[in-house]
């Protein structure tokens, strides 16, 4: 892939976008032929075909034969996922990242404190339990400690936010793995999971917040 190619996309990503705007369509709307954006545009028909059909592959848009083009609903948020397997490449837009997630767990981590369900509680434990198993053994439960912290998100019930989320953190499970690789961390990790657990299974949000702040600083993601 050349490292033109991420610049075209955004490009088209951004000029369907003004049309898309400037038109006020919104999901399930009709997009202008291909013909009208070639004009609109002011590129050929075969970029437009390109542009659409890279927009497709993207989630973003659907052909019905027949019928024309359609803006999806934005449920997949694949685009959020597209741009940040490019920003791994970048070490400041890695630690972008890192601060990001950062942000966006211990905010859905509030959440959860309000709206989290007994299920969830016990889903916690259980993860706990199966990783210091698993630890036991000597295996690093490395999923375990993903789907620990997807599950508080989760427990926000805020779709947007598990969505960023796991886009943010999804690419970068190497992260995870890295970090209770380091000497004495897992035992370390296991001991901050157990406090964030026991502070949201009472829904103290102070006593969860100051935790799993404490616990995303030392993982050094």
């Amino acid at each position: 892939m050349s490292s033109e190619q991420p610049k075209v996309y955004l490009e088209v990503i951004k000029q369907i976008n003004h049309i898309i705007n400037e038109d006020q369509l919104a999901s399930g709307d009709k997009l202008p032929s291909e013909r009208e954006l070639s004009d609109r545009l002011d590129v050929g028909r075969s970029s437009v075909r390109e542009a659409l059909r890279a927009l497709e592959l993207l989630d973003l848009i659907e052909t019905r034969r027949g019928e024309g083009t359609f803006i999806k609903p934005f449920g997949s948020y694949r685009l959020v996922e597209i741009l940040l397997s490019f920003l791994l490449k970048d070490e400041n837009a890695r630690k972008d990242l890192t601060e990001t997630r950062r942000i966006v767990e211990l905010e859905a981590l509030k959440l959860a404190c309000e709206r989290i369900t007994d299920d969830s509680v016990q889903k916690l434990n259980e993860l706990l339990t199966k990783a210091k198993d698993e630890w036991s053994h000597g295996d690093l439960p490395v999923e375990e400690d993903y789907l620990f912290h997807k599950t508080i998100v989760e427990a926000s019930h805020n779709r947007l936010l598990l969505n960023l989320w796991v886009s943010l953190v999804e690419y970068n499970k190497v992260a995870i793995e890295r970090s209770l690789k380091r000497e004495g961390r897992m035992n370390l990790a296991l001991s901050e999971h157990e406090e964030i657990y026991e502070a949201l299974k009472k829904r103290n949000q102070k006593a969860a917040t100051a935790a799993m702040r404490r616990h995303l600083e030392n993982s050094r993601f």
